[in-house]
């Protein structure tokens, strides 16, 4: 979504679309707020001129928003997360121990080292005197006019991660340090939102002196494996989606795929 971030996104060139139509690429500012309510509620716009969608990457918390519903909850309070940014400094995980407290079903959801969720959930808590949980759950509106089709790919965890990293080391050499000075550079501060997700984050490490060239490698390589790690509990507690083994680029898989959607809308 955030204008000028590619290279550690691999978003896709326009040149690579092959005449086919992209959508919600490239429509916000690095510096612009864009919650999971926004991409609900764009979202759904963008889908209502698509006959046969197809949505495909990002998170599962978006991905939720976007076909079940979302509650706005109450709006930010930069005060408050000042305070709680204090606290989590002070006392490291402190911030997911309270909200395990007070929302278990919320910190369930959340990883203990997600700060950003925390905050928002415990932000919402103090704020709507209400657990972020029961917000979801009045917050439901599922997608309506679709027929949904969830497949998820399972490659081989092993195999995934040698992926990954070569992906990210390969990310350092074709131009992300470059891209992330450019954008620097058109006035946009390091602590932009986007500058928080894995790779640009250690960008900036080592663009500040905390980290050598090879450490940001590699700690971006870690984060990248967890990230599926936690990709994947997410998504297996969906029963509804259907489980394919392998890369997405396997044209054996490709055609199950096709052939498992086909069955599907008979």
């Amino acid at each position: 979504m955030y204008r000028h971030f590619n290279v550690g996104t691999a978003k896709l060139p326009r040149t690579e679309w092959r005449g086919i139509p992209h959508h919600l690429i490239d429509i916000i500012n690095p510096d612009e707020l864009f919650t999971a309510g926004d991409y609900c509620t764009l979202g759904r716009q963008t889908l209502a001129g698509i006959g046969f969608p197809i949505i495909a990457g990002g998170t599962g918390f978006y991905l939720r928003a976007l076909l079940e519903g979302l509650s706005e909850g109450p709006p930010r309070d930069e005060a408050l997360r000042e305070r709680l940014r204090m606290r989590q400094a002070r006392r490291p995980g402190s911030l997911h121990r309270l909200l395990l407290r007070f929302d278990a079903e919320a910190a369930a959801r959340i990883h203990a080292n997600d700060v950003n969720k925390t905050t928002r959930a415990l932000e919402t808590l103090l704020l709507a005197r209400r657990p972020q949980s029961e917000l979801f759950k009045a917050g439901k509106d599922p997608l309506p006019g679709y027929q949904l089709v969830t497949i998820g790919l399972n490659p081989a965890r092993e195999q995934l991660y040698e992926r990954l990293n070569l992906r990210t080391r390969v990310m350092f050499e074709t131009g992300l340090l470059e891209e992330v000075r450019g954008i620097l550079d058109l006035g946009y501060p390091a602590a932009s939102k986007p500058f928080e997700s894995i790779a640009y984050k250690q960008c900036i490490q080592h663009l500040n002196g905390q980290l050598t060239l090879e450490e940001a490698i590699a700690d971006t390589q870690m984060e990248t494996r967890r990230y599926a790690k936690r990709q994947w509990t997410w998504f297996r507690k969906d029963t509804a989606t259907l489980w394919f083994d392998g890369f997405g680029n396997d044209p054996e898989l490709q055609r199950k795929v096709l052939k498992q959607i086909s069955e599907q809308f008979q």
